[in-house]
C-alpha cells in the first residue's frame, strides 16, 4: 500500500483529516490551504515546515499531491471540486455536494471526464449504528425495505459565533431550512441503496434562537421521500431546535432496526435495536439490543470515530481497491437533491416536486443552467430567500456581538 499525497482546503474542518494524514500508514500530509492566514499560521506552527502552506487555492491545486480534500464552506465545495478534478487530483469532499442544479452537472461531468475518484464525506453513514443497520440489512435480516426515519437535530446556538465569525453573509446564516440535509438523509440511502424519486418538503418557523444567533431561517425541515421501491423516509433536521437528536429507524418486511438517539443514555448513537422475524408472517417479538463491536476508527477521530471512515475508504480506493465504500457523486445527490427539491416544495405550498436523476444525459440538459438557490453571488435572477415566508430583519448588533465572541474581543 502506497502513501497517498495529500492536501487539505480549510483548516477548521480540515483538521481531523489532517489528523488522519499524520497517524496512518496510507496517507502523507503534503499541503494545506486556506485563506484565512492567522488560522494558517497557527496550523503551521503546529505541524511544522515539511508542510507547504498556501493562501491561494490555485496554487495550492498545483503542488505535487495526488488528492485533496475539500473542507471549506459547504456551498462551495462543487466549483473547487471541478478545479481540483481538471487539474488531475482525486477529490474527496465534505458536505455538501453542491448548491445548485447547474453546479451538480458540471461536478458530474467533470468527474465522468476527469477519471479521478470523488468522494463524498457523509460521516454519518459511518456512525457505529448505520454500519450496523447498513450490514444487517445488506444481509438480508431486514426483508424488503418498507420505511425510515432519520433525524440530525443540532442546537448549535453556543458554537454559532465559532462556526459563523459574526459574518452576516455567511452560508450558515442564510441557507434555507432544507439546505443541510445529508446528516439526516444521507445513512437511509446509504443502508438501502435505494434511490429516491419524490419529496414534499416542509419548513418549521423561524423562532426565537434563529434570531438570536442571526441565521435567517426556518428552525428546522422535513422531507417526505418517496424512494424508487415505493417505500418512504422521513428526514427531519435543523440548526435551531431546543435539544439535539441523531437517530435513524428503519422498518422491513422482517422488522425494525434502530439506533439509539444523541442524548439516549445508550452509548449514544452507537447502539443499535432490533427486532427481527426469520421469515415474513412469523408475527415474532424478540428485541434485542447490543453495541456494534467493528470499529476501525477507536477513538482518535471525531463523529463516534465515522471521520476515519471516510479518509479510509477514499484513499482505498485510491490504491486500487474496487470494493472500498466510496460514496460517489451519484449517491451524494441521492442524499442532497431531495433537501434541494423540498424547498422547491415549501415555496411551491407544499406541492411534490420529481426528484432527477442525473445518471440520465437527458436529464442533465434540463437543468444545466438553473442557479436557484439562497445565494445571491451565485443564483443571479434565479435567486430564492432563505425564509419562504419573507426573509427576517435581524439587527446588525447580533452578527456585531457574534463576532466579538469568536475574536475574543
Amino acid at each position: 500500500m502506497r502513501k497517498v499525497r495529500i492536501g487539505v482546503f480549510g483548516v477548521n474542518r480540515g483538521s481531523t483529516m489532517m489528523n488522519y494524514c499524520q497517524t496512518q500508514n496510507d496517507a502523507q500530509l503534503v499541503a494545506i490551504c486556506d485563506k484565512w492566514e492567522e488560522g494558517l499560521n497557527k496550523k503551521k506552527q503546529e505541524l511544522g515546515d515539511a508542510i507547504k502552506y498556501y493562501t491561494s487555492f490555485d496554487e495550492f491545486i498545483k503542488h505535487d499531491m495526488d488528492a485533496v480534500v475539500l473542507a471549506n464552506y459547504a456551498n462551495e465545495h462543487a466549483p473547487f471540486a471541478v478545479r481540483a478534478l481538471e487539474q488531475g487530483l482525486h477529490v474527496i469532499s465534505e458536505v455538501l455536494p453542491c448548491q445548485t442544479m447547474a453546479e451538480a452537472v458540471k461536478l458530474i461531468e467533470t468527474i465522468e471526464k476527469s477519471g479521478k475518484i470523488y468522494a463524498y464525506a457523509e460521516n454519518y453513514c459511518f456512525m457505529a449504528a448505520p454500519r450496523e443497520m447498513r450490514k444487517l440489512y445488506r444481509a438480508g435480516k431486514l426483508g424488503k425495505f418498507e420505511y425510515g426515519e432519520g433525524e440530525y437535530m443540532h442546537n448549535c446556538e453556543t458554537i454559532w459565533p465559532q462556526i459563523t465569525h459574526g459574518d452576516k453573509s455567511h452560508w450558515r446564516n442564510n441557507m434555507h431550512a432544507n439546505f443541510y440535509c445529508t446528516h439526516s438523509i444521507g445513512p437511509l440511502i446509504h443502508i438501502t441503496g435505494l434511490k429516491p424519486v419524490s419529496v414534499t418538503g416542509f419548513e418549521l418557523p423561524f423562532n426565537a434562537r434563529m434570531e438570536r444567533i442571526g441565521a435567517k431561517a426556518g428552525h428546522a425541515a422535513l422531507e417526505l421521500i418517496t424512494l424508487e421501491n415505493g417505500a418512504v423516509i422521513k428526514s427531519l433536521h435543523g440548526t435551531g431546535c431546543s435539544k439535539n437528536s441523531v437517530w435513524y429507524s428503519i422498518y422491513g418486511s422482517l422488522g425494525r432496526i434502530e439506533s439509539s438517539r444523541e442524548d439516549a443514555k445508550f452509548d449514544a448513537y452507537n447502539r443499535v435495536f432490533a427486532n427481527l422475524d426469520e421469515f415474513e408472517g412469523a408475527n415474532g417479538n424478540s428485541p434485542v439490543t447490543y453495541l456494534p463491536d467493528e470499529d476501525l476508527a477507536g477513538n482518535k477521530f471525531g463523529h463516534g470515530g465515522s471521520d476515519y471512515y471516510t479518509m479510509h475508504h477514499f484513499l482505498d480506493r485510491i490504491n486500487g481497491n474496487e470494493e472500498a465504500e466510496v460514496i460517489d457523486i451519484y449517491e451524494a445527490l441521492d442524499m442532497f437533491l431531495p433537501g434541494m427539491f423540498a424547498y422547491r416544495s415549501v415555496l411551491s405550498g407544499g406541492m411534490p416536486m420529481r426528484i432527477p436523476d442525473l445518471r440520465n444525459f437527458e436529464q442533465r440538459d434540463i437543468w444545466r443552467h438553473d442557479t436557484l438557490c439562497t445565494d445571491p453571488l451565485v443564483a443571479g435572477d434565479q435567486l430564492v430567500p432563505s425564509y419562504s415566508k419573507g426573509v427576517p430583519e435581524i439587527p446588525d448588533e447580533t452578527y456585531i456581538s457574534a463576532y466579538r465572541k469568536w475574536a475574543g474581543k
